[in-house]
């Protein structure tokens, strides 16, 4: 099959007004309310065999049985929230919710396992069950944790789970696949200094905070370059510095807040360990004292090397080999289908959205490139034949 027949698909061609429906009803984490709704009442719609919500919050959950019995199954997710950020966009279907964007493609995503869905409940050629995962706050509200912690996986027994994330810089239709790391792990750290507030103009009877906060900021960089393996990848951000209300005045505290990003948890341990180590011991050279808190929010997503094989198998079966990418090159952005991945096999997809003029968007853009997590940014609603007929080939594939 090639992408022009994939196009032609007429009977995908409502998810497009579904899409862009989303995209102008965006909703934040765990307040995917109308969102869960529209995905509810369409899964119903189109005779899929039982519909769950409320799952973790608004997850819902869609269950398509094939026409041969059997106890395997798979899950298929799609995310579905969108992002705090102001859309730049004027063309018809952009956010009419000041401050909330799709600016990451869930909308998209959320289309796409739709219609797959409609393609595996017309076809049910496999043996056993299909869940169709439809997650809340992926953007920073660990929606795939919330939806596992109540009961997920307990009550849909998954034995492999697989997820696609469209990616801009990618040609359009074009798969990307890596056994392995895929997405870093994501971070925060939080330092508060405490010196000794003073006259800017007679330091000497005080202990300067930012000054400790520069040495810190270089000698965390020193944790990336001198503590952590040269083979471990490792992002180590210093973000913000907050200090001082008065320019002649030495404040009594400075703040400093970042992010960690890592490929793996041991490389984690060592870079945490070290930072807190140095947050201990070099304010006290100033006279200064420091109070490190790290929170660790996304584990790394890691795909498994049997399930990425499979569905990379199922692309260049479908599509060809000309348009699948192994292994195509990880990111350090972070993902929170993680958490899926660390309770089942499976593996994290990428779906080339188009290169970054976003050539296929509407008249009315922003004038910024066609990024993730930018408000210029919009959804190529050609993938959604490509995505839903690959659902359904993965399907077939998987529960053959």
């Amino acid at each position: 099959m090639n992408l022009h027949d994939l196009f032609a698909d007429q009977r995908l061609a409502d998810f497009k007004t579904i899409r862009r429906d989303l995209h102008a009803h965006p909703e934040l984490k765990f307040e995917e309310f109308r969102t869960a709704r529209l995905v509810a009442d369409q899964l119903r719609l189109m005779g899929v065999d039982e519909v769950h919500e409320g799952i973790g919050g608004t997850g819902v959950v869609g269950l398509v049985r094939g026409q041969r019995a059997s106890d395997r199954m798979i899950g298929l997710r799609a995310d579905m929230d969108a992002l705090p950020i102001t859309e730049s966009n004027s063309f018809a279907h952009s956010s009419r919710h000041l401050g909330k964007m799709h600016a990451c493609g869930h909308d998209g995503h959320t289309a796409m396992l739709l219609a797959g869905a409609r393609l595996l409940v017309e076809s049910r050629a496999f043996a056993g069950t299909v869940a169709l995962i439809f997650q809340p706050a992926e953007e920073g509200g660990g929606g795939a944790k919330a939806m596992i912690d109540d009961g997920l996986f307990a009550r849909f027994n998954c034995q492999e789970v697989y997820a696609i994330h469209n990616w801009p810089g990618l040609r359009e239709g074009e798969f990307g696949f890596n056994p392995g790391p895929m997405m870093a792990s994501s971070n925060q750290f939080h330092v508060v200094i405490e010196g000794k507030g003073a006259h800017a103009a007679m330091p000497h009877l005080g202990v300067d905070p930012v000054l400790v906060a520069s040495h810190l900021v270089q000698a965390f960089q020193s944790v990336v370059t001198r503590t952590s393996k040269p083979i471990d990848s490792v992002v180590l951000s210093v973000t913000q510095i907050q200090a001082g209300e008065a320019i002649n005045v030495i404040p009594n505290t400075c703040t400093l807040r970042g992010t960690v990003r890592t490929f793996s948890l041991a490389a984690l341990d060592v870079v945490e360990t070290a930072m807190a180590r140095i947050c201990d011991q070099l304010p006290l050279a100033f006279g200064a004292h420091a109070q490190f808190s790290f929170e660790r929010q996304y584990p790394p997503t890691i795909n498994h090397e049997g399930p990425t094989q499979a569905a990379a198998e199922v692309a260049r079966s479908l599509l060809g080999p000309d348009l699948v990418v192994m292994p195509v090159e990880p990111t350090m952005g972070a993902e929170d289908f993680a958490y899926m991945l660390l309770e089942r096999p499976g593996s994290y997809i990428f779906l080339g959205n188009g290169d970054f003029s976003g050539a296929h968007r509407d008249q009315g853009h922003g004038l910024g490139p066609c990024a993730l997590h930018n408000p210029s940014y919009d959804f190529n609603d050609r993938l959604i034949p490509i995505g839903a007929h690959y659902w359904l080939a993965l399907a077939q594939a998987r529960l053959a």
